[in-house]
């Protein structure tokens, strides 16, 4: 059944490419896919994107959004990407570590000092070689959107420190780093189904979970979790992306437009994504909830040290370069 909706998928993207492909001699329409719904900012960054592409290029370039994930989820549009059925796809961090291990070093808990350093890493050199890194997968990075941090909540107790977090029970994403650091910190880790977690907090099956602000208040955790600890643990970026196949085919001139206008339309969707965070702590905090904010993570990093002893190697030269940009 899988295979066959893969295919069915493929088919797809393939006629839209044709069809968009034959439907003018000057303008070269393509793909850009999105999971997120239309005024997700995610999805405001990719119209300011298409909007940038078509005005630099004068015409030549149209980008046309999908959104709502009409072409399949993230991993859908990455395995699309390669194969060259599709141009473009906005996708998390997460999912293409799986194509670039290099990736892997945004994933490690307590990595910015703030969120200065965390762009002044993503735009910068280390950000490009990351990126770049993506060709080995027949992908090419085109810029980082926001996608915010991550923090923890709970139904128990205000948390202000790693001490008081220890016994609670956290849902976390199913991978061994996530277990590890939910752990160090002393919690209890539990990996379950997102759509499980406002029922499993209801029912006191796990205590809490972490996710970001927004995530927090849409999916309505909110409300059977009261307190909200403001720590960041872990903020893995967007990444807007272009298929290989599709990028081999650009003049170098063309290159440096598509990134960017990529870069400028992240000034746009950080914007979004800014607005929806504030919008989610104001109707958090009106709803009385407890928000804790951690001004200080020394603590918590100091917490997690296991984690970088034993996952750190495999990223020690990106790590070494990202740390030493702290101030």
């Amino acid at each position: 059944m899988m295979k066959t909706k893969g295919v069915l998928m493929l088919l797809l993207a393939l006629t839209i490419f044709l069809t968009a492909c034959n439907s003018s001699e000057e303008a070269q329409t393509i793909i850009l896919a999105e999971n997120q719904v239309d005024d997700y900012p995610t999805s405001v960054g990719d119209y300011e994107f298409a909007r940038l592409i078509e005005e630099k290029t004068n015409g030549r370039y149209k980008v046309e959004v999908y959104t709502g994930g009409q072409l399949g989820d993230e991993k859908s549009a990455i395995e699309l990407m390669q194969v060259g059925a599709i141009e473009l796809a906005r996708v998390n961090g997460s999912p293409l570590m799986e194509f670039s291990e290099s990736l892997g070093v945004l994933s490690l808990p307590y990595l910015f000092s703030d969120d200065e350093h965390k762009w002044e890493v993503l735009n910068g050199d280390i950000g490009e070689t990351l990126l770049d890194g993506l060709s080995e997968s027949n992908l090419q990075g085109l810029a980082f959107y926001d996608s915010g941090n991550r923090h923890f909540y709970n139904a128990i107790r205000e948390v202000k420190s790693p001490e008081d977090l220890a016994g609670l029970k956290i849902r976390v994403q199913q991978s061994s780093l996530n277990i590890d650091m939910v752990e160090a910190l002393g919690a209890s880790a539990t990996a379950m189904s997102y759509g499980e977690v406002y029922s499993a907090i209801q029912t006191g099956v796990i205590d809490g979970a972490e996710n970001n602000f927004p995530s927090y208040y849409t999916t309505n955790h909110f409300e059977v979790a009261k307190y909200i600890t403001m720590d960041g643990h872990s903020g893995v970026p967007e990444v807007l992306t272009a298929s290989k196949a599709f990028w081999d085919t650009l003049s170098d001139e063309d290159k440096e437009i598509f990134k960017e206008a990529a870069l400028e339309s992240q000034v746009v969707q950080r914007k979004a994504w800014a607005e929806l965070e504030e919008e989610s702590l104001r109707e958090a905090k009106n709803a009385g909830n407890t928000v804790t904010v951690i001004d200080d993570v020394t603590p918590w990093q100091e917490a997690v040290q296991p984690i970088y002893t034993k996952y750190g190697e495999q990223f020690k030269e990106n790590l070494e370069k990202i740390q030493s940009l702290v101030k």
